[in-house]
């Protein structure tokens, strides 16, 4: 036992030194096993286990969703989206903020990364809600709080990897978290339009104009209908998750080559972004399947599956305990950090606890959602701060409302488990 706290202690120190979290969690793994096994029977684990994990026939998916968003931000198919959303909502109090919102849903289900949505929505709908005399608090605070949304909603990066760590079906966590995204998405309008209407950060914009909305609708038509086959040839069981993916780059390529969006400058930049990203994440997956040998080795994911079966806590404190560390982790790691630490012991006591792998892992994607926006980390909240320039605190404070209905929306998520699981039990296998 005093190994195993000397390992975290190393961990911990190998991460304040700001080590990549991949390269932190190899190396503390390594160096357990070596302690536990001796140098050369861990070199052997170190071997296979990377190499069974980052050959994974699923991982494809992963490039090649990444590749599929980086396509259509670099062909200006997500700024028009925005443009879209505002042009039918902007017309009514606090609808330009809604716009945002809705435009974040339509980039969560193209982007898949939360802080990539958030940049993009920091880019766009930020100046454009100031110009029309909406507070600095919300208009930063909306856009922070919408590109959370990419965490839930498909084809997120995040369930990607949760699946993977978890061997939970990728494809039914993607349809568990469309209701939650929408759920998540409806409660953020509901607070944008008290704000509205209680104070006088969000005043009308421009007077609705029928054909100016529908003109600038034709264009993002063809990514709706591309998000739609994609997701809908996961649903009906006509393609897997990667293949799926494939049709994704497939259709994202044609779409920016009829727009005439993409340059050969852009498309470079996109592959070379979505290998970057790539690698960050297979790198997580294989240095995690590293750290989760170390610990089957020291029999501590055992300890706790044993303490489990015993305790006299119920199923519903203990899940509370799991959610209450994932969300402290939340205020000090990104969301991909969480999953590679957390999972090697909390799935396997989810499991033992009978819950559902896939409600279980959009539980997860819901609060590290949250983590997103809580201080003092908060990622997106940085992101947001440093496109805008608004101050940190007074964009931590502006997501106060929006933060008590995320926890609010998480808390329906695990009273009523039907909510996301009804979906997926629909699914053709």
């Amino acid at each position: 036992m005093f190994t195993f706290f000397a390992i975290l202690v190393l961990l911990a120190v190998l991460m304040a030194f700001r080590m990549p979290i991949a390269f932190a969690m190899g190396i503390a793994g390594f160096v357990g096993l070596a302690v536990q096994l001796g140098v050369s029977p861990a070199l052997a684990v170190l071997e296979r286990t990377f190499f069974d994990s980052s050959a994974s026939f699923i991982l494809v998916a992963i490039p090649l969703f990444i590749l599929m968003a980086e396509l259509l931000t670099a062909g200006d198919v997500t700024r028009r989206a925005i443009i879209a959303c505002q042009a039918w909502l902007g017309h009514v109090k606090g609808g330009l903020a809604m716009a945002t919102v809705g435009a974040s849903v339509l980039l969560a289900a193209l982007v898949g990364s939360s802080t990539a949505s958030t940049a993009a929505m920091a880019a766009s709908a930020f100046p454009e809600m100031r110009n029309h005399n909406y507070s600095q608090r919300l208009a930063a605070a909306v856009v922070s709080v919408g590109g959370t949304l990419a965490v839930v909603v498909p084809p997120s990066i995040v369930l990607v990897v949760y699946g993977v760590l978890t061997e939970t079906s990728i494809g039914k966590l993607f349809i568990a978290g469309i209701v939650p995204g929408l759920l998540t998405a409806a409660g953020l309008a509901v607070v944008i339009k008290l704000i509205a209407h209680t104070t006088d950060q969000a005043p009308k914009g421009d007077p609705f104009v029928l054909k100016k909305a529908v003109k600038t609708s034709r264009h993002v038509f063809p990514m709706t209908v591309l998000v739609i086959l994609v997701i809908g040839a996961i649903y009906g069981g006509l393609a897997s998750p990667s293949e799926a993916a494939a049709l994704g780059v497939m259709g994202s390529l044609i779409i920016v080559i009829f727009q005439r969006t993409l340059t050969f400058t852009k498309f470079n930049s996109s592959v070379s972004s979505a290998i970057r990203a790539t690698v960050m994440i297979v790198a997580i997956v294989a240095c995690s399947a590293i750290f989760s040998n170390y610990l089957a080795f020291t029999r501590i994911t055992h300890t706790l599956l044993e303490f489990v079966a015993t305790t006299e806590m119920s199923r519903g404190m203990i899940m509370a305990f799991i959610i209450v560390a994932l969300l402290v982790m939340g205020m000090f790691m990104d969301q991909l950090a969480i999953l590679s630490l957390a999972m090697p012991l909390a799935f396997p006591m989810a499991m033992a606890l009978d819950f559902d792998p896939v409600w279980f892992g959009i539980v997860v994607t819901k609060t590290v959602e949250i983590g997103l926006l809580t201080p003092p980390l908060g990622l997106n909240v940085y992101v947001a701060a440093a496109q805008t320039g608004v101050p940190l605190s007074k964009i931590f404070r502006g997501i106060l409302p929006f933060l008590a209905m995320e926890i609010l929306v998480l808390l329906t998520l695990l009273l009523f488990p039907q909510i996301t699981l009804w979906l997926p039990s629909l699914m053709v296998n």
